[in-house]
């Protein structure tokens, strides 16, 4: 990662490769009118009219601006200030912050004028895999820290570690850490337009989380 220091001790995958195209790739994807609503539209079924959204990992803020387009009050965090420099040259409207994962906690967002409980996480776009190595079960204690009572979190990733410099995260693996976070796991499915899932073991999964209290 570019424009992002690493933590030492704890650098995210993302922050130990080169990922210079990925921003490129989503602004030809826009610029082609590609549709790249898939993960929103499904977000936007899990909540009410005018929900509180924050998108962890939003990149260059795809999702938390389609969220906002559909009249929710959507919030973007990331650690890449390239992506987020992007986002906000993208999405003017969209409001954005430099925020690690494995620093989320209420106070994080508040000093960044965000709004403290939201209701629903939304992180996908693989950014599970591409955590800092050991603190997957962390970030997701942290994100359920800023879910308000009764809400959710929308996940999505490749099992197989597919992206480049991301790892393998078997299902039954990110269900124990997601519960041992305090989540529930509500639903599976093998694609954001609710496929089913055909094994247990392999290939892209999108999990929906409710907090367990």
């Amino acid at each position: 990662m570019t424009a992002a220091a690493a933590h030492p001790g704890r650098a995210t995958r993302w922050e130990q490769q080169a990922h210079r195209g990925y921003g490129d790739r989503f602004a030809q994807l826009i610029a082609d009118e590609v549709d790249i609503d898939g993960e929103a539209r499904l977000a936007d079924t899990l909540v009410s009219r005018g929900a509180t959204i924050l998108d962890a990992g939003c990149g260059m803020g795809r999702v938390a601006a389609a969220m906002r387009a559909r009249g929710h009050a959507a919030y973007g965090i990331d650690l890449d200030a390239a992506l987020l420099d992007q986002a906000r040259s993208t999405f003017a409207q969209l409001p954005v912050a430099q925020v690690r994962l494995d620093e989320v906690s209420p106070d994080s967002l508040a000093a960044q004028g965000f709004p403290t409980a939201y209701d629903l996480v939304v992180c996908v776009g693989n950014v599970m895999v591409f955590l800092a190595d050991g603190t997957e079960q962390d970030v997701l204690r942290r994100l359920r820290s800023v879910t308000a009572s009764g809400g959710r979190m929308l996940v999505g990733f490749d099992t197989d570690g597919g992206p480049k410099g991301s790892r393998r995260y078997p299902t039954g693996e990110f269900n124990r850490d997601a519960e041992a976070a305090g989540w529930q796991v509500e639903s599976q499915f093998a694609s954001f337009d609710l496929r089913p899932r055909t094994s247990d073991d392999g290939g892209f999964v999108v999990t929906i989380l409710a907090s367990a209290g």
